[in-house]
């Protein structure tokens, strides 16, 4: 019986393994929903990345396998098995298979990167943002509040910035983050509005800048693909377009003390109208009373900080002062 030539077995084997991977790495579900105009970029960028873990995983683990049958121990078979030094040619193509690959992936990489602004950041005209403001937040230690009500935040030249069809052109939303432990403050130059919420239009350029009061912090949204360090006296930059209304996590990814768990915000997509309202609002009532926007957990007792959730936990409120003892 003549053998099968590997070339062959290899077409085959490329013929049912190429589409099982292609089609898991478009329908693997293992992403949030996409409610940024960068996410379907990241998205594409992921889906190639786990087509070709697929068809790696389906060749590695699958020839194990198949090894493991044909190649088993007979019965009886105490023989010694085939001396084998190697195979140049195996060794050349197994070698230069990834590294093609890496490359290729290198590069697809650069180009979404380009495409979502982060080659080129704070290369656009909108080069200094002015937050007005009096009271910030409860958390503000004592240098940030002795500091003049206004801050001038510098351009960044580090982030996600204009894509190449905005380069040169002003955000529709400037937005000045503040990260600090343990909470983010989001503040609106031109209204002069400080939230502890990110609101946004839907379909508008905004522009955020990151800054960090303490340690470095890290802005992530997952829904829209982006996350960018907030990192103390290095101003940065997060641009992008929200697609889709709704209120999507904020989650800080960055270890930045003991209550890092805690460090969560919103931000809430509007559609234009609800944002313009929502902006007339809060104008009106910071105007007419300051706002203590956030408070730190590292500033508060265990008793103060576990207090809201003894009712969902079913605890006697009881036991939470014993708390204070165990932990010391």
């Amino acid at each position: 019986m003549q053998k099968v030539p590997v070339s062959l077995w290899t077409l085959l084997v490329g013929m049912i393994i190429s589409p099982i991977s292609i089609w898991i790495g478009k329908h693997h579900h293992l992403l949030p929903i996409q409610a940024s105009a960068q996410a379907p970029l990241v998205d594409n960028f992921f889906n190639v990345m786990f087509t070709i873990a697929v068809a790696l995983f389906l060749i590695v683990e699958g020839t194990i396998v198949i090894f493991l049958f044909v190649y088993r121990r007979r019965a009886g078979d105490a023989s010694d098995g085939i001396p084998i030094e190697g195979n140049l040619a195996l060794e050349i193509f197994w070698t230069a298979i990834p590294t093609v690959i890496v490359i290729a992936l290198g590069i697809y990489s650069v180009n979404i990167y380009n495409q979502m602004g982060g080659l080129e950041p704070g290369s656009h005209p909108h080069h200094i943002a002015h937050v007005s403001g009096t009271a910030i937040a409860a958390t503000m230690d004592n240098e940030s509040k002795s500091s003049s009500n206004s801050l001038h935040t510098p351009a960044a030249n580090i982030g996600i910035g204009a894509s190449p069809e905005t380069q040169n052109k002003p955000a529709d939303l400037v937005v000045n983050v503040q990260g600090m432990q343990f909470a983010w403050l989001f503040n609106y130059p031109e209204t002069d509005i400080n939230a502890g919420e990110l609101h946004i239009p839907v379909g508008a350029d905004v522009q955020l800048n990151l800054s960090a009061t303490d340690v470095i912090h890290s802005f992530w949204v997952p829904q829209f693909r982006l996350k960018q360090d907030a990192i103390p006296g290095v101003p940065t930059e997060l641009r992008f377009v929200a697609t889709k209304p709704g209120t999507y996590p904020i989650v800080c990814t960055e270890l930045c003390g003991g209550y890092h768990g805690s460090m969560r915000s919103q931000v809430i997509v509007h559609s234009q109208e609800e944002f313009n309202h929502w902006l007339t609002e809060n104008q009106v009532a910071q105007q007419n009373s300051p706002q203590i926007l956030a408070v730190n957990p590292g500033d508060v007792s265990p008793t103060e900080f576990l207090a809201p959730y003894v009712e969902n936990m079913g605890i006697n409120s009881q036991i939470i002062p014993s708390f204070k003892s165990i932990t010391k």
